[in-house]
């Protein structure tokens, strides 16, 4: 297995993204892990790091797409960027999934455009994994597409599914449209149209989900538009960092206790935390993508990277086009 990814990209590239990509050669010997960008830079910090695994490799790319660049414009003008090789390997079949935590519309563009959407796709939508009491839950879109019809929804439904069943290990897992109350017939035109479409699609459809359910773990499976997924995504990031903040702030601790609780906080954070998750694929695109959070240090990357590599040996992608060949009205 070999993964592609972009070295330059992020907050804290490349020393965090070498880093991480270090701990995952380490662990997993079988993976080949091809770190693209600025070769000097990344040479310097593997040689800072000490001994660097055999499965590490360097792919030189001597631009860079910074985070405020122009998605579009950028990947016309910075084709010798990290993110753009680093598609381009992909595209040629020199890799089999690419992960950046570089700028999200240029990697979702990059993705789209150079690598290309499966046929049939309209469009490929974000998949974010949620946490939950019970474990995670898969919410696409999560931020890709704003402007959704009830056949892109269908599609997001059918996309979210497989990668459950592949990815996830999940047989059968239920799918919920999220709506403002959980009764048929609630929400706007979108929702109730999407609804009638999904209650005939053959997908184990649960019906409506609120926004409560969706961390309460009602189904595997969440369907949405991209903006009220990323509202969603980011509202839930937002309540669980202060929820943390305030319980950092104000629990008292008692002498014997303070160990206890100090452990079951850490515990708490690293089961909300994104850099647990580490990226989202971005389904639809024939070929694995995986975007992940700009902030992303070591231990993110690292979880992003293997997000990448465990899908590519999932053959989700090839699952995606089998389905989409035999599923009538998808």
């Amino acid at each position: 297995m070999k993964v592609a990814v972009d070295a330059m990209g992020g907050d804290h590239a490349p020393f965090e993204v070498v880093k991480g990509a270090i701990s995952v050669a380490q662990e997993d010997s079988l993976t080949d892990i091809l770190l693209v960008g600025i070769e000097h830079e990344i040479q310097s910090i593997l040689h800072a790091s000490g001994s660097v695994p055999p499965n590490i490799h360097i792919v030189g790319a001597p631009e860079i797409i910074g985070m405020g660049d122009h998605p579009a414009q950028a990947i016309r003008r910075k084709r010798n960027s990290s993110l753009v090789v680093a598609g381009d390997l992909v595209l040629r079949g020199a890799a089999d999934a690419t992960f950046s935590a570089g700028n999200t519309g240029a990697a979702m563009a990059v993705a789209m455009l150079d690598i290309g959407r499966i046929p049939g796709v309209d469009r490929p939508a974000i998949a974010a994994t949620l946490p939950t009491r019970a474990g995670g839950v898969l919410l696409v879109d999560a931020g890709a597409n704003v402007d959704c019809s009830p056949q892109n929804l269908l599609q997001f439904a059918l996309l979210g599914s497989i990668y459950a069943e592949r990815v996830l290990h999940l047989a059968s897992p239920s799918v919920g449209l999220l709506n403002i109350g959980a009764e048929p017939g609630k929400g706007n035109d979108l929702t109730k149209a999407t609804f009638e479409l999904l209650s005939k699609c053959g997908l184990n459809f649960y019906g409506n989900v609120e926004g409560k359910g969706v961390f309460e773990h009602e189904v595997d499976v969440v369907v949405c538009d991209g903006f009220a997924g990323n509202i969603l995504l980011k509202s839930g990031e937002g309540v669980a960092e202060l929820i943390l903040q305030i319980l950092a702030q104000e629990l008292v601790f008692e002498h014997g206790d303070r160990d206890h609780m100090l452990a079951t906080l850490h515990k708490t954070l690293t089961r909300i935390d994104y850099a647990d998750t580490g990226g989202a694929p971005l389904l639809g695109v024939n070929g694995v993508s995986v975007i992940g959070h700009g902030r992303s240090k070591a231990r993110a990357i690292a979880n992003g990277i293997k997000v990448a590599r465990d899908g590519a040996a999932s053959g989700y992608v090839q699952a995606i086009k089998t389905a989409l060949s035999t599923e009538v009205g998808v």
